[in-house]
């Protein structure tokens, strides 16, 4: 066990030069930052006015109001002893071990007075609790040493709400864990998502900063840049170097700032000396609140600075008390004296504490006359906290010494801590700014914030109160300035924010930072991180937002691709009626019957179906366009070139016939050759009807036709759904048919030209033949084209129509100019047997012979005349 001596000083030199002490029948220690920290050494700094001066004084007005409040604690005075911190930790552990020698057993057995008497110690007070003290660090340090009741009134590190480690401390003042939440609801509102921290090093800064960074991970949305720290004890050109590293991430506007006012001011301070007024946004803590100290000289960098403080309101009683304080009526104050010369920049005779010639204090000065004053922001929590601790022992008492006047036994001896305690942490009432009093389990105050912005209007500064913070943000927006004078929010981002129809592809461990990529293609932007494909039948809206359905086109009847086609077509169609009036009309005329009546209009009726059907091809798709597109796709040509192919053969075989033997071959009446070619056409529409059986006709729209790279030009075309495949299908009897035809064409080339009708017959099919070779590569070369619909319907229209007009031009047109503008060679011939017929064809010498000294197609007309006659 440690023995402590502690001899009288014979000279009786005061024991309580560096501190106060009120006596009483219950003492309360108070620790309060009197100085600021020293020099090269030096524990003690300058004095500070407000946080020191301004709060041990509220201290000793709560206590003179409890002594005189005859409800609270009635017969029992209050006492304090209260300390200086220098605002250094060490120190105020140094100085708080005076709280505890009232504990420590003194062995006295060894010394003896000048006499020989044994000494009389003076008996330390003993404190039952401390008010204080100001800084986390101070609260931290003393705490761990000294297990004494502590309600502090500043000190808000989210570390003293562990109540296993600091289960005797209580504060009426919140957590920074609460106020960084407010901060972070803060950044969020003003839409920063990219921050920086600077914290002072210990643990009011450091664990402040960390409950935001702990608070920014599990809320997400908020990324941190840099956290950096300000040093104890720091080196020149430190605060410069934290410029320069917060610049590295210029991005980071906003610095959440957990730091102490000093650090505060010389941080500010740095900035301006590196031209950076107006880049930073400065986010504080309560211990930056609404003090003028840390922006003085500096109020250009510091403007529009957002910084917080515990809900507060100004004592008015305290105002009143303090400004009637003077040299003689505050004795009690030891550093009162000092505070005076400070305050109204004098000096207190020759022993005063202010180095210079100043001039004299005349002890007249008053406060708040003679010099600024403002009550301390802290002021209030400081007389909560006496009065709670009062509260606590008057309930105490009440339950130990219920109707003893007085302390009784069981309090004036020892007070149980435990019980004490529970006392405390039950502790409600109404505190001196008329706002409750309360702790939680862990002994911890309510969040109740004010939010101020720093603000210059017309050069006059003040801090502006923007908003609060109770559980939740409540911001006043329009009310915030902002240096540039722009209304909008200032940013404070990593990256920009993606235009629409843009992902972001976010930066490896900075979820904050992002680059851009554009939803190409098909592509729309389903979230903000992916790009998905639109359904096929659909493409990207402008916005690459979501997805519209892809237009839907038909070839127009007013498109150039349709009116050339019908231009020609119809054409045809008033020649091919020409022809068949003509026809009809001059039916029983000789060139008439000689062409094959019957045949004839066989013939001219699937020319008339080539040419009609392309108002089927261009016109608007559906089931019945579709189905007629169908049975009349090959049936023109096929009527056509059945018609063709029965004339060339019943040709080959006449001949063929007449050079074995004088009788004529068989079917090769009109009858027959009608019966003949209705069989060939009947071919093509079984085809047909099964094709309607196996795949009955509809349309669709083929997406994939016009699906060009850039969406925009993107079309679904409606068609019948007939493939290439099904298209030469049906067209292939009629290219068989046709084919036939020019081969028995070829095969009767040595027929005399002044017979009937096989050299014009295969004329026409060699240029028809010709035609369909310059279709087949055209049609499937254009394919793959964006034109395709365009370019295959009009190449399909025009080669039927071309070949129709050749059919039409090199058999019909030479005998319509005989019937109307020759009609004198349109008269019946003298008739022949058929075996005279084929003997005069054969003899070609003679018949060409004869034909040239015998008008032009006499011949010709004789030689059919007699044919059709016997064939009858």
């Amino acid at each position: 066990r440690s023995i402590t001596r502690i001899p009288i000083d014979p000279q009786g030199a005061p024991e309580y030069a560096h501190s106060i002490r009120l006596d009483g029948d219950i003492i309360l220690g108070g620790l309060f930052p009197v100085h600021s920290r020293g020099d090269r050494g030096t524990p003690c700094g300058e004095l500070k006015k407000e946080k020191g001066i301004h709060r041990l004084e509220a201290m000793m007005f709560a206590v003179d109001l409890i002594n005189k409040d005859p409800e609270l604690l009635p017969n029992i005075t209050l006492g304090a002893r209260i300390l200086d911190t220098c605002s250094r930790d060490t120190y105020a552990l140094e100085q708080s071990l005076t709280f505890v020698q009232a504990l420590i057993e003194r062995d006295g057995s060894d010394v003896r007075c000048a006499n020989g008497d044994p000494p009389i110690f003076t008996k330390p007070d003993k404190i039952v609790g401390v008010i204080g003290a100001a800084a986390s660090s101070v609260s931290i340090m003393v705490a761990n040493i000294l297990r004494l009741f502590k309600i502090s009134y500043a000190s808000t590190a989210p570390e003293l709400s562990d109540n296993t480690r600091y289960d005797f401390f209580s504060r009426v003042v919140p957590p920074d864990s609460y106020q960084a939440q407010a901060m972070m609801d803060i950044v969020t509102a003003m839409e920063w998502n990219y921050v920086s921290t600077l914290a002072s090093e210990g643990n009011y800064g450091e664990s402040g900063v960390e409950a935001f960074v702990q608070i920014s991970r599990e809320t997400g949305g908020v990324c941190i840049a840099q956290s950096l720290k300000i040093p104890r004890e720091p080196r020149t050109g430190e605060f410069d170097k934290i410029i320069r590293r917060l610049l590295e991430t210029s991005n980071a506007r906003a610095v959440i700032m957990f730091a102490n006012e000093d650090d505060i001011r010389r941080v500010l301070d740095a900035a301006k000396r590196n031209n950076q007024t107006g880049h930073f946004l400065w986010v504080g803590s309560d211990s930056w609140g609404s003090k003028i100290s840390p922006v003085i000289g500096q109020e250009r960098v510091a403007e529009g600075a957002i910084t917080i403080l515990p809900k507060r309101a100004s004592v008015d009683a305290f105002d009143r008390y303090f400004r009637s304080r003077s040299l003689s009526n505050n004795r009690r104050n030891v550093w009162f004296a000092e505070f005076w010369e400070v305050n109204f920049n004098c000096k207190l005779g020759m022993h005063g504490k202010r180095p210079g010639s100043l001039k004299k204090c005349t002890g007249l000065e008053k406060v708040g006359r003679d010099s600024s004053y403002e009550q301390e922001g802290k002021v209030q929590f400081v007389m909560d906290a006496v009065y709670a601790m009062a509260h606590a022992l008057h309930r105490m008492h009440r339950e130990l010494c219920y109707g003893y006047p007085g302390l009784c036994p069981r309090m004036a001896n020892n007070i149980d801590g435990k019980e004490l305690l529970n006392h405390i942490r039950a502790v409600r009432f109404n505190g001196s700014a008329g706002t409750p009093v309360v702790f939680n389990e862990n002994g911890d105050a309510p969040g109740r914030y004010d939010i101020f912005q720093y603000q210059i209007n017309n050069r006059s500064t003040e801090y502006r109160v923007i908003g609060s913070w109770t559980n939740k943000l409540h911001l006043k927006l329009e009310t915030l300035r902002w240096r540039t004078g722009d209304p909008s929010l200032p940013q404070s981002v990593c990256s920009l924010p993606c235009r629409a129809g843009e992902r972001k592809k976010v930066v490896k461990g900075s979820p904050c930072c992002w680059h851009c990529e554009r939803c190409e293609g098909y592509h729309f932007q389903a979230s903000e991180f992916t790009c998905e494909l639109c359904p096929y039948e659909m493409r990207p809206d402008i916005n690459r937002t979501g997805c519209v359905p892809i237009p839907i086109i038909k070839l127009e009847w007013h498109s150039p691709w349709a009116i050339i086609p019908m231009f020609i077509s119809m054409m045809g169609i008033v020649a091919t009626s020409f022809v068949i009036v003509t026809f009809v009309r001059y039916n029983d005329t000789p060139i008439v019957r000689a062409s094959g009546r019957e045949m004839s209009y066989v013939l001219l009726t699937g020319i008339f179906l080539c040419y009609a059907i392309t108002f089927l091809m261009i016109a608007t798709p559906d089931i019945g366009v579709c189905s007629l597109r169908r049975i009349f796709l090959g049936l023109g040509m096929c009527f056509s070139y059945a018609a063709l192919l029965t004339k060339t053969n019943r040709i080959h075989r006449i001949f063929e016939q007449g050079k074995k033997s004088v009788t004529a071959p068989r079917f090769i009446s009109p009858a027959s050759q009608l019966v003949i070619t209705f069989s060939l056409i009947s071919v093509q529409l079984l085809g047909v009807f099964v094709w309607f059986a196996a795949d009955p006709p509809h349309t669709v729209v083929d997406y994939g036709e016009q699906r060009t790279q850039d969406p925009i030009s993107a079309r679904g075309v409606l068609k019948c759904d007939i493939s290439d495949l099904s298209l030469i299908c049906s067209l292939g009897y009629s290219i068989l048919l046709m084919v036939t035809c020019t081969v028995y064409a070829i095969k009767t080339r040595g027929v005399p030209e002044t017979f009937n009708e096989a050299k014009p017959i295969g004329f026409t099919m060699y240029t028809t033949c010709i035609i369909w070779l310059a279709f087949i590569p055209i049609f499937f070369g254009t394919s793959q084209s964006a034109e395709r619909m365009y370019i295959q319907t009009t190449t399909l229209t025009i080669s039927l129509s071309l070949s129709a007009s050749v059919s039409l031009g090199m058999l019909y047109m030479p005998k319509v100019y005989i019937i109307l503008f020759h009609p004198e060679q349109n008269v019946p011939k003298r008739k022949r047997s058929f075996k005279a017929i084929v003997t005069a064809a054969t003899m070609s010498g003679k018949l060409t012979q004869k034909g040239g000294d015998r008008p032009n197609g006499e011949v010709k007309t004789e030689l059919c005349e007699s044919m059709e006659t016997n064939s009858e």
